[in-house]
C-alpha cells in the first residue's frame, strides 16, 4: 500500500512548461492557464478532507504549489508566490530548481529567487546548442541557458550543470567543458564562496523520455566520456560506479527482494499532481492514465486519496503486486548492453512496459 505522509503537497499545472523536453517524465502536455480561483477552489476541497475531524486528519500538514513542470513561468510568478504562502502550512516549497526560459529574459527574477532561496540552481544541457535546442523542442533554448547561468552569478546565486547523458552529448562533452573554462565558472562560484558543480546522469525511462532509449549509450560508448567529467560526477553523486549495463542490473533484479524497489515510488514527500483537466495524480507517477487517480470535478477527494492508498490505479497495482523479478524476466535483456544509473531506473521501464501491455481505459 502507498502510504501518507505527515506533510502532503498539492501542485496544480496553473501556467504550463515553455519547453517539450524530449527526457522529461512528466510527459509532454499542453499548457492550459488556470486562474487563481481555480487553485483557490482545489485547495479548498484537499482542506476539507484533510481538516481536522475529517478522514484524512491524520496529516500535520498541507503544502501548495501554482506549479509542477516549470516554476515560476507565469508572468504574476511573485504574485503566485505570495498565493502559494498563503495557502501553505508554512513557508511555500522551494527546490534547486527555477525557470531557465525566466531567468533569461526577466533581469529581476534571479534576485527574487535568491531572496526567497535556496541560493543555488540547476541548468540542465543535453549538448551544444542544436542538440540542446532539439531536446528542449525550442530554438534558443540554449542560448537561454547560458544568460541564466550569468543571471544567477550576477544575484550571488551558484549554478550547477546536470548534463544527460546520450549518444547525442556524447561527441560535445569536450565542447561544454571548454565552455564551463571559457565563463571562468570555477573560479567565479568559488568567489561566492562555493565549489562549482557539473555531473552527468542518464535520463530516467519515464514518460516521454521512453522515446529516446535508442539514444541511451552502451557500455562501449562510456570510454569517450572526458575523465574530468567522470570524476566531477562521482563527487557529486558521492559514488564510484556511475552507470552499469541493463545485463548487471537484469541479475541483480533477479537475486533481490520480490517487490520492486523504484527510489521514485519512495519519496519522502507526498504530492498530489492536478492537471488543468483537474485530472489527479501523485509524484509517485508519470501522467500516463494507469497512473490517474481520479478527477476533481467528478470525484470527491476521498475517492481520490483512497484510490492512491488501495492502489486502484494500475501502476500503483503493479508496483505493489507484481513481483520485480516477473517484471524482468517478461521485459528484461539478460544480455542488454545499454547503462543505466540505477536499478530503480530500470524496474521503472519494465513497469511502465507492463502497464502499457495491460492497462484497459474504463
Amino acid at each position: 500500500m502507498a502510504p501518507l505522509k505527515e506533510k502532503v503537497g498539492i501542485a496544480v499545472d496553473m501556467c504550463g512548461c515553455p519547453n517539450a523536453c524530449r527526457h522529461c517524465w512528466l510527459g509532454r502536455a499542453q499548457n492550459k492557464r488556470l486562474s487563481v480561483q481555480d487553485v483557490r477552489r482545489v485547495a479548498e476541497q484537499f482542506r476539507g478532507f484533510f481538516a481536522p475531524g475529517q478522514a484524512g486528519s491524520a496529516v500535520k500538514g498541507l503544502v501548495f504549489s501554482t506549479c509542477f513542470r516549470e516554476p515560476d513561468f507565469s508572468d504574476d510568478y511573485k504574485q503566485l508566490y505570495e498565493l502559494e504562502a498563503e495557502l501553505s502550512d508554512g513557508r511555500p516549497a522551494r527546490y534547486e530548481l527555477l525557470s531557465v526560459w525566466r531567468l533569461a529574459r526577466d533581469p529581476e527574477y534571479a534576485p527574487w529567487a535568491g531572496r526567497v532561496g535556496p541560493g543555488k540552481c540547476q541548468i540542465k544541457f543535453f549538448g551544444l546548442a542544436e542538440t540542446h535546442d532539439w531536446f528542449c523542442r525550442r530554438k534558443g533554448a540554449f542560448r537561454d541557458s547560458l544568460t541564466a547561468t550569468e543571471r544567477l552569478l550576477e544575484a550571488g546565486m551558484k549554478p550547477r550543470w546536470q548534463l544527460f547523458l546520450t549518444r547525442k552529448i556524447l561527441p560535445e562533452l569536450g565542447g561544454l567543458l571548454e565552455l564551463a573554462e571559457k565563463l571562468k565558472l570555477r573560479e567565479r562560484v568559488a568567489a561566492l564562496g562555493g565549489e562549482f558543480e557539473i555531473f552527468m546522469q542518464t535520463p530516467g525511462p519515464d514518460g516521454e523520455a521512453r522515446k529516446i532509449e535508442h539514444l541511451r549509450p552502451s557500455v562501449e560508448d562510456l570510454d569517450g566520456i572526458p575523465e574530468a567529467i567522470v570524476e566531477a560526477t562521482r563527487k557529486y553523486r558521492k559514488k564510484d560506479t556511475l552507470w552499469r549495463t541493463e545485463r548487471q542490473w537484469y541479475q541483480e533484479i533477479l537475486s533481490g527482494s520480490d517487490r520492486v524497489t523504484c527510489e521514485s515510488f519512495e519519496y519522502p514527500e507526498l504530492w498530489f499532481f492536478v492537471t488543468p483537466d483537474m485530472d489527479v495524480f501523485s509524484n509517485l507517477s508519470t501522467l500516463e492514465p494507469w497512473w490517474r487517480l481520479g478527477n476533481l470535478e467528478s470525484d470527491p477527494v476521498e475517492s481520490i486519496v483512497d484510490a492512491y492508498l488501495s492502489n486502484r490505479a494500475l501502476g500503483l497495482e503493479t508496483i505493489y503486486t507484481v513481483p520485480a523479478r516477473a517484471l524482468a524476466g517478461r521485459y528484461g535483456d539478460p544480455d542488454g548492453r545499454l547503462v543505466y544509473d540505477c536499478r530503480e531506473d530500470l524496474e521503472s521501464l519494465y513497469v511502465a512496459r507492463h502497464c502499457q501491455d495491460t492497462y484497459a481505459p474504463a
